[in-house]
């Protein structure tokens, strides 16, 4: 679970920067409720990004299947594990009394587990490193759905600059007219389709 929260921090520290990328200002329309920066033309919203990772259903999607893959990868891990350490114990038990029709058998068989012991590891390290990959797959496929929804959303807003807010950002202070996070929120929620593969 530990490895997952990391994920997780990562995946929010990438949508952090996310929102600094998406400055693009296409539109030119300028509306009178969206606040500008005093003495210039400079529109700026913020996106508070822990409530939009909480909100946005593709996010909870991902997040619930990397959950999913992972409570597997650990039952897994777990059944091979248990099966290994029996087979260790009955080893010992045959060694303790003499139990091998002769030395050789019991190097075989000490042999045999130390292979099925690091085989074990392999097939830990394939199995964290595949979801590993597969989280960071899901971290820019959740970067690019942001990143297009928010090209489309300033064509008609025409913010000069988005900012995005956590806990640990350098904004100390906004305004909340500021904050766009639920107008975000609502608007990639509404373009997202949950797949019924699982």
């Amino acid at each position: 679970m530990k490895k997952m929260n990391v994920l997780k921090g990562l995946l929010a520290l990438a949508v952090v920067f996310l929102f600094a990328q998406c400055t693009d200002n296409k539109g030119t329309s300028t509306e009178a409720s969206a606040p500008a920066v005093a003495g210039t033309n400079m529109k700026i919203a913020y996106v508070e990004v822990d409530s939009l990772l909480t909100k946005y259903r593709y996010w909870n999607d991902l997040n619930e299947l990397m959950i999913q893959k992972e409570e597997n990868i650990r039952t897994t891990l777990n059944e091979k594990a248990k099966e290994l350490d029996g087979e260790m114990r009955e080893f010992q038990r045959k060694l303790e009394n003499n139990g091998f029709a002769s030395r050789e058998r019991a190097e075989q068989e000490n042999a045999r587990l130390l292979q099925k012991q690091r085989d074990l590891q392999q097939l830990q390290e394939k199995l964290y490193a595949d979801l590993q990959a597969e989280n960071q797959k899901n971290s820019l496929q959740l970067r690019d759905s942001i990143n297009s929804f928010l090209k489309v959303y300033n064509q008609k807003k025409g913010y000069s600059l988005i900012i995005s807010n956590t806990q640990l950002d350098n904004l100390l202070f906004a305004d909340k007219s500021l904050d766009i996070t639920q107008e975000i929120v609502d608007g990639l929620n509404a373009r997202y389709t949950p797949s019924t593969k699982k």
